[in-house]
């Protein structure tokens, strides 16, 4: 399996920007051959990380750049500052 985490900052409205990525975002990583997991949280003081889980880094790899478009087209606003991207094989979990 394959993860993909990404660090926001400066997040405006972060209820806002969990509606548009539950109702939006969601639903086309879910299309993602190999899609195992995807949680977004807000970890206070306008920061937002989300976890994305895969079967292999193929879809991994896809769904930053779906994550890039989407936040380009419909969260700009919301999410001023590039993510901080990191990836990598999960090694452990439970």
């Amino acid at each position: 399996m394959y993860a993909v985490v990404r660090r926001y900052k400066g997040v405006t409205d972060p209820a806002e920007a969990g509606r548009r990525v539950e109702e939006g975002f969601v639903p086309l990583l879910r299309q993602v051959p190999g899609f195992v997991a995807y949680y977004w949280v807000d970890a206070g003081g306008g920061v937002m990380l989300s976890t994305s889980v895969f079967e292999d880094q193929t879809g991994a790899e896809e769904s930053v750049k779906r994550a890039a478009d989407f936040v380009r087209d419909n969260l700009a606003s919301l999410l001023p500052e590039p993510p901080q991207v990191t990836s990598g094989q999960v090694v452990a979990s439970g």
